[in-house]
């Protein structure tokens, strides 16, 4: 269990070592072919120190990694801020996100798929701004309203990778207390749940409603997330959100656990098309 960047440098070294080893390369071979000396090459492959995106890009080129898409990913991982020509965003709000919130997002923007359970409130990526709004005011009391209205800005800017290309599939299991918490008010909820109805219909999204007739479940411990990434298995994740920071779970045993955990949470909850009909009932009153 560690925090977001320590995960990124051991993912990002233990990749890198893969590729030199599939290279067929020593690591005082590969030192060699980039000018360096052997123990940069052995620190970086350990994730004892940080990497410059430069570093990253000289391994890639040395080991002939030819994979736009996972050479993009491991740029990102290095903090690129611009990996295959496009922008990292957030890194504009690096004054005003913490960086446990950015490296969520930089993970979140280059992940194939996202599976999250959430209890208290709707997935970050389908609120409303009202919702949003009035989740943020809740959860930091005493914001300075400027400051409230540029951390809507960035919710809703995550948002744009359900409309990339390829989007992000995201699947969703939300427990039946997520729909029934008015959050915002009257209004602010019914705009929210007609938004839930709209994003369970794109075909990126699989979103499953967990009854209270389910009674007691895995999922009792608290909300998570496991990002999958299409390149490679081996820099699969899983976020667990605390008041003040984030966790970043690697090893593949909590991955495991966390992956057969939304499997049975997924089996107890209602299906797409009930769970459609639910939310569509909730938010009329049925």
């Amino acid at each position: 269990m560690q925090h977001g960047p320590a995960v990124r440098r051991r993912k990002l070294g233990a990749e890198l070592r893969a590729l030199r080893t599939s290279a067929a390369l020593t690591s005082g071979e590969a030192a060699r072919l980039v000018g360096w000396h052997q123990s940069k090459v052995s620190r970086i492959e350990t994730g004892t120190s940080g990497v410059k995106p430069a570093d990253v890009r000289l391994l890639l080129d040395a080991y002939d990694v030819a994979d736009s898409q996972l050479r993009d990913l491991l740029m990102a991982l290095a903090g690129s801020d611009d990996s295959g020509g496009r922008h990292h965003w957030w890194h504009a709000y690096r004054g005003v996100l913490p960086p446990t919130y950015r490296d969520f997002i930089s993970l979140e923007s280059q992940a194939g798929a996202m599976r999250t359970l959430e209890t208290t409130v709707v997935p970050g990526l389908l609120q409303t701004p009202e919702y949003a709004r009035a989740v943020t005011r809740a959860a930091v009391e005493g914001l300075p309203e400027d400051r409230l209205d540029t951390l809507v800005e960035v919710r809703l800017a995550r948002q744009d990778v359900l409309r990339a290309d390829p989007p992000l599939r995201l699947s969703a299991v939300l427990d039946e207390a997520v729909l029934r918490r008015e959050v915002g008010g009257p209004g602010v909820m019914a705009r929210q749940l007609e938004r839930l109805v709209e994003a369970a219909r794109l075909p990126q999204v699989r979103l499953q409603v967990l009854p209270f007739a389910a009674g007691a479940h895995i999922g009792v411990t608290g909300p998570f997330v496991i990002f999958s990434f299409s390149s490679t298995s081996d820099l699969d994740v899983v976020v667990l959100d605390h008041l003040t920071s984030s966790l970043y779970l690697e090893r593949k045993e909590d991955l495991q656990a966390y992956t057969e955990a939304f499997n049975a949470l997924q089996i107890h909850a209602l299906s797409p098309e009930d769970s459609l009909d639910f939310i569509a009932g909730t938010a009329t009153g049925a």
